[in-house]
């Protein structure tokens, strides 16, 4: 290991920078949960004419104040899950004021098409979306999710991807396999399926970060079983820089030991091992408790 956490979260944001795209183009995959939580306990006392747009604003500015947290510690391209079917069942209301207008603000509101453009962001949209707005009154957010990946498509720094009902890709691989397979005679590659439902090739996803209970979703076919896994305890707009760091100097150097040379080790390793397990025997990562409707780690 050539560097210590501490003086890894000391570095200037440009040094970590380069540190992260060291070790290698980087594909990030943050669903932002509990954002109105987050916006509950930051706002309450706070009077707004019109609450749902103040949360949507407010809301909306901290997804770009993460976006851009991500990408200025090297993190290239970010997988970001935004919408997925089971958000139907909250409601019609639910759908109309709060999934369509934020929906609608991630191709039109100036923030973020000022954000897109001044960090030179690649957007596009994956997943179901067309096939599951099709005959609902949102339909029309397919085709803004589609001019907003023409705009965008000349932009070469970053890369964000947003989920929309990308939670099962089976029956589109299916479909453009068959296809494929009509049109040329060969089966697709993977790179050709990827980018058929990414909108480019993407790479298998490097790390995943979220909050809440301990469960990943929606970044189907990225996913290779040896992502770095996070969790992170508060709502994911409360991520900070130092947490962030914390995060990536896991990812880049605890995680990339060799397996352990038990034979190799002195007593006074093996004990501490030892000691380690024994006080943690019975103790499970990702238990927690219901209270009020909200999941809460266990200590």
């Amino acid at each position: 290991m050539d560097i210590s956490l501490e003086k890894f979260l000391d570095l200037p944001t440009t040094e970590v920078a380069a540190l992260t795209r060291a070790a290698g183009p980087q594909v990030c995959v943050f669903p932002i949960n509990n954002t109105r939580r987050w916006f509950a306990l930051e706002h309450d006392a706070e009077i707004f004419d019109d609450p749902i747009r103040a949360y949507l604003d407010i809301s909306g500015r901290e997804h770009i104040r993460i976006y851009k947290l991500l990408f200025d510690h090297g993190l290239d391209t970010l997988i970001n899950p935004v919408f997925g079917v089971e958000l139907f069942r909250r409601g019609e209301d639910y759908m109309k004021k709060i999934a369509a207008d934020g929906l609608e603000r991630l191709v039109s509101h100036p923030d973020f098409v000022s954000f897109y453009d001044s960090y030179q962001v690649r957007v596009h949209f994956y997943g179901d979306y067309r096939k599951v707005l099709q005959g609902t009154s949102y339909a029309y957010l397919s085709d803004r999710f589609d001019k907003a990946a023409r705009r965008t498509q000349h932009h070469n720094k970053y890369r964000l991807f947003f989920g929309v009902c990308g939670t099962d890709a089976t029956e589109f691989v299916a479909e453009f396999s068959s296809q494929h397979f009509e049109k040329t005679g060969a089966v697709p590659s993977r790179d050709a399926i990827i980018s058929a439902y990414y909108g480019e090739a993407v790479s298998p996803a490097d790390l995943f970060i979220s909050s809440d209970k301990f469960w990943v979703f929606d970044y189907p076919l990225l996913s290779s079983g040896e992502e770095d896994l996070y969790f992170m305890v508060a709502p994911s707009l409360y991520l900070t820089e130092k947490q962030l760091r914390e995060i990536l100097y896991d990812h880049i150097y605890a995680r990339r030991e060799d397996y352990p040379n038990y034979e190799g080790m002195s007593a006074e390793e093996f004990g501490k091992m030892r000691m380690f397990y024994e006080m943690n025997q019975g103790k499970t990562l990702g238990t927690g408790r219901i209270e009020n409707n909200i999941w809460y780690p266990n200590p």
